[in-house]
């Protein structure tokens, strides 16, 4: 028969967006419920296209969550699920075995979790699918799962469910390592995997998925972030579609500051960047973006010198644009022109044989003995090297040093 069902993982539920809450404007309450709003729109949508059932492949929560309301919100959730018909299917993963709390509520009848110590099989009675899975009784369950699932049953569907890296190739820990060729040697039509938190289709032959996590925690989860919805028609996958779940939305902006000759100048590109990246990534959502400056440019220096101001700068645009975009870090990447150049290097060099003199760092500390007893501890926040200096770590204060005084050796830069 024909039928479609969603693929989701990595629902991390009630983990915190991390470092979000600590900018000024950013609702609380937004912060708070991400990740339930997100699962959320994944049970509504569910409800909404009639899904026949959903797989969900492990890291359901996140660590060893000791409040019982998270598991409950889980449980009201698919009760909805339940209310409509729809089953569903779980597996634990790593974040998962770490909660003791998991193991103790009770899930609605809709809902069927996978054993831990061996692999399980189990059938949709609606549809006939077979699904296999095991989840994770540990953090690591110490080696590959996949050899253990057994062979596909012949004349149906065939879904395995498995939270691993793979080969661990993808930037997240090894667990459960398998190669896709292990996986496609089990006969199984789909492989609804979790773990890896962007969404990847590994290989159509057969379908080994990745969906990524429901919603993006922190600058390194970009992009849209949701399930997968795999329609089955004829017992063949015919299509696998990203469906976005999030609902704030992580984003690297990149602004090309190359030739740029004055301070606005700058000002315009970045305002225009963050414009596109709101029209053209956001997709109507709230955002949080890390702004990368580069090229080569003469107000590098500028830059380099009044580090503070310009990230103020880039948040008094963002704030400009939207009451929902918020700026995670301003990174500045650029480079001086090539006829300031030498100067530069000559004045770095200088620098770099005073910071490897012991004596000198010393003394430069001593100098500001004064001022650091003086200056409250709430400045660290505003002056980024202040407790550098503090530690009498000059490694990345002479740089800048170097290249306050560049600038203010140049001309012509407004």
């Amino acid at each position: 028969m024909d039928f479609r069902f969603l693929h989701a993982a990595d629902i991390h539920l009630d983990s915190p967006l991390r470092g979000l809450a600590r900018y000024e404007g950013v609702p609380a309450e937004l912060v708070r419920t991400a990740t339930r709003s997100a699962l959320d729109n994944l049970v509504s949508y569910a409800i909404e296209e009639k899904v026949a059932f959903l797989v969900i492949a492990g890291d359901l929560y996140d660590g060893d969550w000791e409040a019982f309301a998270t598991g409950l919100y889980f449980c009201s959730a698919m009760g909805r699920l339940n209310e409509a018909g729809i089953a569903v299917y779980l597996i634990y993963g790593n974040h998962d075995a770490e909660s003791h709390l998991t193991k103790q509520l009770p899930l609605p009848p809709n809902v069927k979790a996978f054993r831990s110590d061996r692999p399980e099989t189990v059938t949709h009675a609606p549809t006939g699918v077979i699904l296999h899975g095991q989840s994770y009784k540990s953090r690591d369950p110490g080696g590959d799962l996949a050899g253990g699932y057994p062979p596909a049953i012949d004349g149906s569907f065939n879904i395995g469910v498995l939270h691993t890296a793979l080969t661990g190739d993808r930037g997240h820990a090894p667990y459960a390592p398998c190669r896709p060729e292990e996986l496609a040697a089990k006969g199984y039509d789909y492989w609804a995997l979790g773990h890896v938190h962007g969404f990847e289709i590994v290989t159509a032959v057969p379908h080994v998925v990745f969906p990524g996590n429901l919603q993006g925690r922190n600058i390194r989860e970009t992009g849209p972030k949701g399930a997968a919805l795999v329609t089955v028609a004829d017992g063949h996958v015919r299509a696998v579609d990203h469906i976005p779940m999030d609902v704030v939305r992580w984003a690297d902006v990149d602004v090309d500051l190359g030739g740029a000759g004055s301070v606005t100048d700058g000002h315009e590109r970045i305002r225009q960047s963050l414009e596109a990246a709101l029209s053209g990534q956001a997709d109507g959502r709230p955002m949080m973006a890390r702004v990368r400056l580069s090229g080569e440019t003469l107000i590098h220096d500028v830059l380099a010198e009044e580090r503070n101001a310009w990230r103020e700068g880039v948040r008094a645009i963002a704030r400009g644009l939207s009451d929902e975009l918020w700026i995670e870090k301003v990174v500045a990447a650029t480079r001086p022109p090539a006829r300031t150049q030498a100067l530069g290097d000559e004045l770095d060099a200088l620098l770099e044989q005073l910071a490897a003199d012991p004596a000198t760092a010393s003394a430069i500390v001593d100098d500001l003995a004064d001022f650091l007893a003086r200056a409250p501890a709430e400045l660290d926040r505003e002056l980024d090297l202040l407790p550098e200096v503090r530690a009498g770590q000059l490694g990345g204060v002479l740089p800048d040093a170097a290249a306050a005084l560049r600038a203010r050796l140049q001309t012509g830069v407004a």
